[in-house]
């Protein structure tokens, strides 16, 4: 319980929702274009053969809880996803995978490291012949390899990377927050179990300054370079700093130039950290993440970026300057050219992107302009949605290959090719697909100037038909490896029935005298019941509910259109008398720690603390108001989210907003107005309520806004 009041105080001490100038137009890429098509975190980099493994943490799903995942190439440009079978713990069901280290053992296995946090935070480790898996457990009791409070109590054992030096010995470093932790732990691994740590020692602060996480090792010479990374991985802070020494175990003296890495001023780069390193032909490359533009709120989308470390000698690193050199361009590549790049798209619709900091469009030409910055992203989250290719003449074409915006994800969709673009014939049918993957390959052999994506389902709820690049080929050629991908178990997801599914007026609960029989008169149905102290307030004609420690519970279950990343608006007129810093939940529809992971959970709030606005359950990705509604008067406040874009109104006026991937949990959860499941009760008043499980445009809002409006309001 200490820990975990201290994580929360770290989290919120870091806290931070300040808006600059809205950033107009699009981001310049070209050199800087993340080597990956997707969020990807934290990479470990290793060339295994001929082949270039990339192990990362799959981000933007519940503070970076997605599926196992690799990348693999031979030419370094052309990245292939694949979804690892990792076994689970006996205790719970894994979904942290974080930070993944891998080493190839003398016994030629190999060996991958994960962190999680869902059973103490804790490093676990697996074993396969193969560097994709199966992999199997290190430890069948599931004993960590390194645990929690090791080596000394209250320190979180995540991040661990392993170095293996001349002689064979095998160091490993881990550490986060390591600011308010003492430094960095460093140990050496047990080479003939590969799961026992011994020796561990602590890293003082002061031998690498101003450090966050994420330390990795490498040698230069007979000097240890330890890499790692400062400020706040949440926002523009984050950077690569390094300190040297004559040893494994230090003492580290700070390097120069430092930080070496950071946040340029056209966002090309911006947080960028978690590194790992990769020598090759006696050149040094660094492959680092950064945040994704838009950026996610609380670097929730990071991307996977490289470029080269050059060193002055063996203990000084010149600053990186990001985009200044590719390895990928020096390989020799079996990929022939992609006819479709730069070709003329039309699509079905777009996303035009509004908020607070941000203007920007996902363009349609997006997906053939062959950066990984870049993507279209459909209008919303309704199906199908299209995207035709004009390759600008007669083409023989053999292949396609589609990188959807999430590679851990299925989707459904149909490709169809057309010589004049109007009568189409199927290329391929992947309209009841159940892989996931980047990218999807789909063969035939035919001859188009025309070809037709059709998005028709995605695995999760609520998530846009979106792709990174789509790209076309007029012969066949090899993949680096021959492996396939295991079908998903999880059918096709509710959609939005675009309904308003909750309603509920004080008003109309008086006139018919029905305070007993809270009837919701939105399309799901059911009875409120009241929980704790609800009655009816009435004053110069106006009825409200008065809430004094108490809550109004749907009877029916929380309709599935709004799970996971499903739209919604929330609108509703209240009166707060006296505001507090926290609490005063006007309505939620998730519980609060069933999950315990950041974007699992929402609820609307009315306080002036950081989350009261909106609440996600981690101080990073939550919502106050920008201007606090005064207390004691009738406000309409609305909430709203498309899928992309959380948007807070408070009387018809856009008062903050941020960019959100959601990951809402509601499994036996309860629509409750007026308090969460933990209580955090409002103290006020409220004349109505509507819930929609899609979400209002601003012109919608205002008409409800003058729609709902309680009668003393209009004087």
């Amino acid at each position: 319980m200490k820990d975990r009041v201290l994580y929360i105080l770290l989290f919120v001490m870091v806290l931070g929702n300040v808006f600059g100038q809205r950033k107009k137009g699009q981001l310049p890429v070209g050199k800087v274009d993340p080597i990956l098509p997707g969020y990807f975190a934290d990479p470990t980099i290793k060339k295994f053969g001929d082949t270039y493994y990339i192990y990362a943490t799959t981000d933007n799903e519940m503070l970076a809880s997605g599926v196992p995942t690799v990348w693999y190439s031979k030419d370094f440009e052309h990245w292939y996803n694949h979804t690892m079978e990792v076994p689970s713990l006996e205790s719970v069901n894994l979904r942290n995978f974080w930070a993944p280290d891998i080493i190839e053992g003398s016994d030629g296995r190999f060996y991958l490291y994960f962190g999680n946090c869902q059973a103490g935070c804790n490093i676990y480790g697996y074993v396969s012949s193969s560097p994709v898996g199966p992999w199997e457990k290190l430890n069948e009791d599931d004993t960590p390899v390194i645990a929690h409070n090791y080596p000394k109590e209250g320190f979180p054992s995540l991040d661990a990377q392993f170095f293996t030096d001349d002689d064979g010995k095998i160091y490993v470093y881990w550490g986060t927050w390591v600011h308010y932790n003492g430094g960095y732990a460093v140990g050496e691994l047990d080479s003939e179990s590969m799961s026992k740590i011994k020796n561990p020692k602590n890293i003082p602060l002061e031998q690498t300054p101003e450090p966050f996480e994420a330390a990795y090792l490498m040698k230069k010479g007979d000097k240890y370079i330890l890499i790692y990374s400062g400020g706040s991985c949440h926002d523009e802070t984050y950077n690569v700093r390094y300190s040297y020494s004559d040893s494994p175990y230090g003492p580290f003296t700070p390097g120069a130039n430092n930080p070496i890495l950071s946040s340029n001023d056209n966002e090309t780069v911006h947080g960028p950290g978690h590194h790992s390193v990769l020598e090759e032909d006696g050149s040094y490359y660094i492959v680092y993440h950064k945040h994704d533009y838009p950026m996610t709120r609380g670097g929730l989308s990071r991307q996977v970026s490289v470029d080269e470390l050059i060193f002055e000698n063996d203990s000084t690193i010149q600053q990186v300057v990001p985009g200044s050199k590719r390895l990928g361009k020096s390989i020799k590549s079996n990929v022939p050219p992609n006819l479709a790049l730069n070709a003329k798209v039309s699509t079905s619709s777009f996303y035009q992107l509004e908020s607070h900091e941000y203007e920007y469009a996902y363009r349609p030409s997006f997906a053939t302009d062959g950066y990984n910055a870049t993507m279209w992203k459909a209008g919303d989250n309704s199906f199908p949605q299209s995207l035709t290719i004009d390759l600008g003449k007669p083409t023989h074409v053999k292949r396609i290959m589609t990188q959807f915006e999430f590679a851990g994800y299925y989707y459904q969709y149909k490709l169809e090719y057309s010589f004049d673009g109007k009568s189409w014939e199927v290329f391929a049918d992947r309209s009841k697909n159940r892989i996931a993957g980047s990218p999807m390959i789909d063969d035939s052999d035919v001859i188009a100037q025309y070809i037709k994506l059709t998005v028709l389902d995605t695995e999760k709820t609520g998530l846009l038909a979106a792709v990174w690049n789509i790209k076309v080929f007029g012969s066949l050629f090899d993949e680096p490896l021959d492996i396939e991908g295991r079908p998903s178990k999880q059918g096709l997801v509710a959609k939005s029935s675009h309904q308003k599914i909750v309603s509920i007026n004080a008003q109309e609960v008086l006139a018919k005298n029905s305070r007993d029989n809270l009837a919701n008169k939105g399309s799901i149905g059911g009875i409120f019941e009241k929980k704790g102290e609800v009655s009816i307030y009435q004053e110069d004609g106006v009825a409200a509910f008065d809430f004094k420690k108490g809550a109004l519970v749907l009877d029916q279950p929380v309709p599935k259109s709004l799970q996971w990343n499903g739209a919604f608006t929330v609108a509703t007129w209240v009166k707060n008398p006296e505001i507090s810093a926290e609490g005063e939940c006007l309505l939620s529809w998730c519980d609060r720690f069933k999950f315990n992971l950041a974007n699992s959970y929402n609820a609307l709030h009315y306080n002036s603390g950081n989350y009261g606005a909106v609440a996600h359950l981690d101080a990073h990705f939550d919502m106050k108001f920008n201007n606090l509604p005064p207390a004691n008067q009738w406000h309409h406040i609305v909430l709203t989210f498309d899928g992309v874009v959380e948007k807070m109104y408070v009387n018809g006026k856009l008062d903050n907003s941020q960019i959100m991937v959601l990951a809402s949990q509601i499994e036996n959860a309860k629509i409750r107005i007026g308090a969460s499941d933990i209580g955090e009760n409002f103290s006020g008043y409220m004349a109505s309520l509507q819930m929609y499980d899609y979400a209002l445009n601003k012109m919608d809002i205002q008409k409800l806004m003058e729609k709902t409006k309680p009668s003393e309001s209009k004087n």
